[in-house]
């Protein structure tokens, strides 16, 4: 298992850099905002994460150990390969997507290339409590929005004044589902 590379970069091909470790060079996928930190010539070290399948053994690279950790528990997320756990983390740095996903931001986390709305959702549920900071409350409040019914009329409202069917259930899952239609609408239009 390799678990660290150090060496000088010899050249960058798209999301690969090549290192040259002792005369051998480890082509090693690398996230968009470190790679731009490895100048052609200059030693460095990263942290390893390898990608064995039938038809190719693909290393990951990670310029800290704490980042090459959360591309890890990506992994453990059904549904999330190297490929789209690799987008994740490449969206911000380190903190901003752990608190993204502690927070239950499933937008941001499907602005990921490949990552689309179920995948993200997926993350947020499985990760929120994993990352080392407190989720948020309503984390996973995207789970009861799904209880709306399509014949709820303030939901329908809501979706005609030029809501997502989701931003409107979320608003709605906050207000009294006693109160008439036209109250409700009000209600969840003041939040």
């Amino acid at each position: 298992m390799i678990a660290q590379i150090s060496g000088k970069v010899l050249e960058h091909d798209g999301r690969v850099t090549v290192i040259d470790c002792n005369g051998v060079g480890y082509g090693v996928y690398t996230l968009s905002d470190e790679q731009a930190h490895m100048r052609l010539g200059t030693d460095i070290k990263v942290y390893i994460y390898e990608h064995i399948k039938e038809e190719a053994h693909d290393l990951y690279g990670f310029s800290t150990k704490t980042r090459k950790d959360l591309f890890i528990k990506l992994l453990s997320v059904n549904g999330v390969g190297p490929k789209a756990a690799a987008a994740i983390t490449d969206l911000a740095n380190e903190g901003q997507v752990r608190a993204s996903i502690a927070a239950g931001d499933v937008k941001f986390i499907s602005s990921a290339s490949g990552v689309g709305k179920k995948v993200a959702e997926r993350v947020v549920v499985d990760l929120k409590n994993k990352l080392g900071l407190d989720a948020a409350d309503d984390a996973t409040a995207f789970l009861q929005s799904s209880s709306f019914s399509d014949g709820d009329e303030a939901l329908q409202a809501l979706v005609g004044l030029g809501y997502s069917r989701e931003d409107a259930a979320m608003a709605l899952s906050k207000v009294d589902s006693s109160l008439s239609t036209e109250a409700r609408v009000k209600q969840a239009l003041k939040r």
